[in-house]
Formats: C-alpha cells, sequence, structure tokens
C-alpha cells in the first residue's frame, strides 16, 4: 500500500492538494484541507507545499484539467516531494493516471486515515478491522501495487489449505494471483471480525445479566473523550493530543450519585469524510455506541469548526442507526475558550449542553449527575426487610445492587438500596414501605 509504513525514510517531503468544484463549498473544501494537514502531520511526514485550486468542471482523468494536473506535478518537482496526497477521494484509474504523470507516489485521504489506523490498532480486534479495510481499499488498486501485498510465510497465501495457495496457474498472471491472495485474506479477516463479534455478544449478554447502565463517549477524534474517561473512572487509557490517540474500545465501570453503577465505553473518534469501509470495518466497535442506554457527546467548544464537527458526528451516529439514542451533549476544553462572548454563542447554538474541562476536572459532577438522570427509569430504591438467615439474598443485593443502608431489628436485616430492574422481582417478598434508620 503505502510505503510510509514499511520504508518511512522514503516518504519525508509531501504536497497536499484540494481541488473543489461548487464555490459554495470554498469554506468547506478549505477546512478539510486543513484537516487533512493535521492527518498527515499525525504520520509524521513533512509538507513542504499545499495547492487549493477551484475546476470549472469535473474531468475524468486528473479530477481537473491536464494544463492544471501539469502544473501541479512541476510544483511537486520544483519541492522535491516525494508524494502528492489529495484531499478528494480517487479511483483507481486517477491515481494511475497522476503517478504516471508525475512519476511520483500519490495517494487519497482515505488512505491516509488507513494509514493512521493501521500505526494506531493494538488489540486482536483493531487488528482485523483494519486489515480488512485496508485489503478493500487495495483490492481495485493492486494493478499499481500488487508487487507490494502482504504474503502470508512459507508462500501459502491468504488461504488454510495447504502450502498451493500462492502457485501460479497455467497462464496465470502475477497480478491474478494477487487478487486471489487478497480475496483469500479479506474472506478469512471476515471470518475472523465474526468471531470476534460473537465474542463481543458472549460478553454483552454477561454485562446484561448484571442489568448495569452503559453509556458511550462518542465525538471527533481528539475532542477529548479519552482523557474524559480516565478522569471519571481513574483509569489510564492512553489520551493524547492527536488524531485517532484510540483505536480500541475501553469499558470502565464508574458509580454515579445516586448509588448506580455505569458502564463507560470510550470509542473510536469521528472524522469528516470517514471512508465508508472504515464504517463497516469497525462495526463491530462502534456498536457500543448503539446498543448504549445513552450517549455521551464530546466536542472540543475551543475549535472554531465545532458546528462541522457537531454534524459530522451526527451524521456518523445516523449511518451506524444510533441517531435516536439520547444524547448528553458535552463541551470540552472550556479551559481553553478565549472569551466570555465566545461562551455565550456557544451556549445559544448548543442549549442544555454541559461545559467542562476534563483534563482539569471541572463540573464532572454535573456531568454525573446528568447521566443518573438519564436512567432514573431504570432503577428503583427500595427498602427491604430480610431474615438473617437469608444470606443468599444479602449476597444478591451486595452484588448487584447498591446497598445504601442497614440496620437490624430482632432476627431481621432491614435494607435501603437502589436496585436495577434485573434483579427487583427477586426482591418483591422482602418488600417493605419502612425505610431503616438513617444510622447504618
Amino acid at each position: 500500500m503505502f510505503e510510509v509504513r514499511e520504508r518511512p525514510e522514503m516518504v519525508e517531503r509531501a504536497m497536499l492538494v484540494g481541488i473543489y468544484f461548487d464555490p459554495r463549498e470554498e469554506v468547506e473544501a478549505e477546512s478539510l484541507l486543513e484537516e487533512l494537514h493535521e492527518l498527515v502531520e499525525t504520520l509524521g511526514i513533512n509538507i513542504v507545499h499545499t495547492v487549493f485550486y477551484r475546476s470549472r468542471a469535473l474531468h475524468k482523468q486528473f479530477l481537473c484539467g491536464t494544463g492544471k494536473a501539469q502544473e501541479i506535478v512541476d510544483l511537486a518537482k520544483a519541492f522535491e516531494c516525494d508524494v502528492i496526497i489529495f484531499d478528494n477521494g480517487l479511483s483507481p484509474s486517477q491515481q494511475r493516471s497522476w503517478e504516471k504523470l508525475g512519476d511520483a507516489a500519490v495517494i487519497d485521504r482515505e488512505e491516509v486515515i488507513l494509514d493512521i489506523f493501521n500505526k494506531r490498532a493494538q488489540t486482536r480486534e483493531a487488528r482485523i478491522q483494519v486489515d480488512l479495510a485496508r485489503m478493500q481499499y487495495a483490492l481495485p488498486r493492486m494493478a499499481r501495487m500488487w508487487g507490494h501485498l502482504d504474503r502470508e510465510g512459507g508462500g501459502a497465501g491468504g488461504g488454510s489449505g495447504g502450502g498451493g495457495g500462492a502457485n501460479r496457474g497455467m497462464g496465470e498472471k502475477q497480478i491474478e494471483v494477487d487478487r486471489r491472495l487478497a480475496y483469500q485474506r479479506i474472506d478469512r479477516l471476515k471470518r475472523e471480525l465474526e468471531d470476534v463479534r460473537s465474542q463481543r455478544k458472549t460478553q454483552r449478554k454477561e454485562r446484561e445479566k448484571l442489568g448495569t447502565a452503559h453509556a458511550a463517549i462518542v465525538g471527533y477524534t481528539n475532542s477529548g473523550k479519552s482523557t474524559l474517561l480516565n478522569k471519571l473512572s481513574g483509569s489510564d487509557v492512553l489520551a493524547k493530543d492527536m488524531l485517532f490517540a484510540t483505536l480500541d474500545t475501553t469499558t470502565r465501570r464508574i458509580e454515579l450519585p445516586d448509588g448506580q453503577p455505569l458502564l463507560l465505553t470510550d470509542t473510536v473518534g469521528f472524522v469528516r469524510n470517514l471512508p465508508h469501509r472504515l464504517v463497516e470495518a469497525f462495526k463491530a466497535t462502534l456498536e457500543e455506541a448503539v446498543l448504549a442506554d445513552f450517549l455521551i457527546h464530546v466536542l472540543d467548544c475551543s475549535s472554531p469548526e465545532i458546528d462541522r464537527l457537531y454534524e459530522t458526528t451526527l451524521e456518523v451516529l445516523d449511518e451506524l442507526g444510533a441517531g435516536d439514542k439520547k444524547i448528553i451533549t458535552v463541551l470540552n476544553k472550556t479551559d481553553l475558550l478565549g472569551d466570555e462572548l465566545q461562551r455565550l454563542l456557544l451556549e445559544n447554538r448548543y442549549p442544555g449542553a454541559i461545559y467542562i474541562s476534563a483534563s482539569q476536572g471541572e463540573n464532572l459532577d454535573t456531568l454525573l449527575t446528568l447521566c443518573a438522570e438519564a436512567l432514573a427509569d431504570r432503577i428503583q430504591k427500595k427498602h427491604y426487610r430480610i431474615p438473617q438467615t437469608r444470606g443468599d439474598v444479602l449476597n444478591l443485593l451486595h452484588r448487584d445492587a447498591k446497598v445504601l443502608s442497614t440496620s437490624y431489628e430482632d432476627n431481621d436485616i432491614i435494607v435501603s438500596a437502589v436496585v436495577p430492574d434485573s434483579i427487583a422481582g427477586k426482591l418483591m417478598a422482602f418488600s417493605t414501605t419502612e425505610a431503616p434508620p438513617s444510622r447504618s
């Protein structure tokens, strides 16, 4: 695919190109090009020049006319660029046309994102998802890059049937062999991904048995989701000031002010023009957002692009089937806000949102209160009179509920507890209207 992964010394100087066609899209196109700049810098590549150009018509071969294409290529040579990176999506034929014209590597925004994901993925699940997306992207481009496709050890290809998978048949070209290997590997990755989904389904059933509420933290990449999870849970999830620092979901258990437990999951950050194949490949990860009881949507309120980032996240949630979930909107990084006017403008645009600084721990108690209110219909505060001989009932309460207070009266124990619906029915025989004394 893109040689930066295997031989980064070969790709040191890049030129970015953004081409737009409608004058009304100029501001959006320029913003996306700036975001591409951040994405490429995340790969550690030096950007030496940027071209932002409006083409009056969409040309099939180069997106723009041949004259402008030659001008762009000449600029790349003048700046001694190793690679030309387009913010636009390029078809395989367009990619080949640009590489033939410029005699240099040419990639698009999708390949940049795939390379970042490839560097960041850590767990087996994330690795499978990234590999699947990369192979699906690479398949129609194999005429350009067939020599760089991964091989299984010993020349066995991607199949499971011995060592003959990569052998070339009579009259079979190398490109045909590689396509066959690619299809085999894609099929294998899909099977492995299904296994991972099955394991996650089993884990989820175990959580559901406990009746513990679940919230997913979603939002644009680098908005502070992992930092928020760390502050709320006291965990140490990787949280860095970089795009896509987190690709693997992490779930932590916290306790809400009303005593109810809550499972919080940090999810992969969204980005504008996220490749559709990545949305598909990462559904096993992002389905945490679909299945959560509610979502915590984190926004970087110091970003001048906050409105666009907000819309991007909602669009991806809609595509995942989570657009109708209850959402708590969180405007993070208030410590970076410029002035009071900026905050007033945000309050007008996002009524009902909560303002926090995850890094400083500011206003997190209010956020936890809102989380408890979002789950108010899931819990019941109950009082029980339990015989001291029924240690099994007491164990059930201490394991699956939140015991608030206890007192002893004759041979009974009077317990006040926050009880999830999953076990409320098992305790009905011990229910009482008598509350225990305030002392525990």
